[in-house]
């Protein structure tokens, strides 16, 4: 694996129809949308992100952990947290789990500032929101937070 600060990180933000994809690399600090995969009640299709893997390569996943704003879990936490137990288990990467209280919230923010449709039900946001957990989790390295410029 490379050196901290030099790794490919790809996001998940788990749901139960859609998942959302992200890759960045951890020295620019920022994300893109790479895909947004479906769904059948939580269950992915093991086969697209095993593509996606070896399409981008990552050293390292993240997955949106959708704490409540008490920072309880709840039934989708462990969903989650399951989600990444099996890309783990499957793929052999290091996961490490990021909170995403408000990430879709965000997203669907975005799109609408931008014009976009606000037909979320049909085009989802998921991809967005991996893209805003990727880099909450790149902001919280202690190696990028040391070197960024405050906002």
């Amino acid at each position: 694996m490379p050196d901290v600060g030099r790794r490919r990180v790809m996001a998940f933000d788990f749901g139960t129809r859609r998942i959302g994809v992200a890759s960045g690399q951890e020295m620019l600090g920022t994300g893109q949308t790479v895909a947004m995969l479906p769904a059948n009640d939580g269950v992915p299709d093991w086969r697209s992100i095993e593509a996606l893997l070896k399409e981008w390569r990552p050293d390292l996943i993240v997955v949106g952990l959708p704490l409540n704003m008490d920072d309880t879990e709840n039934d989708m936490c462990a969903r989650a947290r399951k989600f990444g137990k099996r890309l783990h288990g499957r793929f052999h990467l290091a996961v490490e789990m990021v909170d995403e209280r408000l990430t879709s919230f965000e997203a669907k923010g975005e799109v609408m500032a931008q014009g976009g449709s606000r037909d979320f039900g049909r085009n989802g946001v998921d991809d967005r929101a991996a893209v805003l957990i990727l880099e909450t989790w790149f902001n919280q390295q202690p190696s990028f937070a040391a070197t960024r410029e405050p906002q």
